[in-house]
């Protein structure tokens, strides 16, 4: 799978967030090393503490049915407008819970690609973004 089709869906599942409190929504696609896409989506929580992130959702899917084993993940996100709909603005990148979260189960050349408005894409190995990580990796 290229990156276009990766950064299609996790654009597509913006639409899937559930953020009533951020109006922010965020979308991702996490490509497999055996080819599968898992996607992901962030979801709130009143209490703050229980909400997750897209990449996390997605990451923890794969992992869930067993997937361990990973190449890129495209992040796409945003504000709403007025409808309550995404609209992707500028870069979206992971959180630091996230990159650490990526940083359990991927390489550090592991991809994270990044897609603004115009849909320019800006490709990242998570050892660019999580340098002298703690993990296993």
């Amino acid at each position: 799978m290229n990156y276009d089709e990766l950064v299609k869906k996790a654009i597509e599942m913006t639409n899937r967030s559930y953020a009533p409190y951020s109006h922010f929504h965020v979308g991702s696609a996490l490509l497999a090393k055996d080819g599968s896409v898992w996607t992901g989506c962030n979801i709130e929580n009143a209490a703050y503490g229980p909400s997750n992130c897209a990449e996390r959702t997605a990451v923890f899917k794969a992992v869930s049915e067993g997937v361990l084993e990973f190449e890129a993940i495209a992040i796409a996100g945003g504000p709403e407008d007025q409808n309550g709909k995404p609209v992707i603005q500028d870069f979206c990148p992971p959180c630091g819970v996230c990159r650490q979260v990526l940083s359990e189960f991927c390489k550090r050349d592991f991809k994270i690609i990044l897609v603004n408005a115009k849909g320019e894409q800006k490709v990242f190995t998570l050892g660019e973004l999580l340098p002298q990580s703690f993990s296993l990796n």
